[in-house]
């Protein structure tokens, strides 16, 4: 199996979600406007405006999680990780996602299992009158969170494997786009 092409694939995938969900930014705000503007100058609101804001607002962080993974811009305590050689960077990278993150995305789609089933099988809406009727497939965003996290996290492992197999001491970067590191870590 070709891993190269296998993480350039996942790569691919995760910046096609996460570009396409970084519209969600810019619906939240005109929406959001316009329900402010409605609500305190017309006095008119529908629940379902409301509603969609939420629900873009979960679908931006949940879709964007495995883009923000690969560019690597998740909030971390990187005191120790920033001045590490890249060698050591590697195997944080390497025993953080089979570890932890893995682990983490596995037990989230095993507790999120009968929630997401539930609300298929029942259609489940808004508990709002007037609100959306999407409930059932808003939940399943868990879904396409824990897999799309999932799938950066082995392209990530599989990254730094392949840097830990070679000699080691060459330029390491988790984030393909970003710049090499030199062996100083700097």
């Amino acid at each position: 199996m070709d891993f190269h092409k296998a993480v350039a694939r996942i790569d691919a995938l995760n910046i096609t979600v996460g570009r396409a969900a970084s519209w969600l930014a810019l619906y939240m705000v005109l929406v959001q406007f316009a329900v402010v503007v409605l609500r305190y100058v017309f006095s008119i609101s529908f629940i379902a405006t409301v509603e969609s804001v939420i629900y873009a607002h979960g679908l931006l962080f949940m879709l964007g999680a495995g883009y923000t993974l690969l560019r690597d811009g998740h909030v971390r305590v990187d005191v120790f990780y920033r001045e590490m050689p890249p060698r050591k960077k590697a195997w944080v990278d390497l025993l953080g996602a089979l570890l932890l993150l893995l682990p983490v995305m596995v037990l989230l789609l095993w507790t999120s299992w009968s929630l997401v089933i539930h609300a298929w099988q029942s259609l489940e809406g808004s508990e709002e009158a007037g609100g959306l009727p999407l409930l059932f497939l808003y939940k399943t965003v868990i879904w396409l969170f824990a897999v799309l996290v999932g799938l950066q996290g082995l392209a990530m492992a599989q990254r730094a494997w392949q840097f830990l197999q070679g000699d080691g001491e060459g330029a390491y970067h988790a984030n393909p786009d970003e710049k090499p590191l030199s062996a100083g870590g700097k």
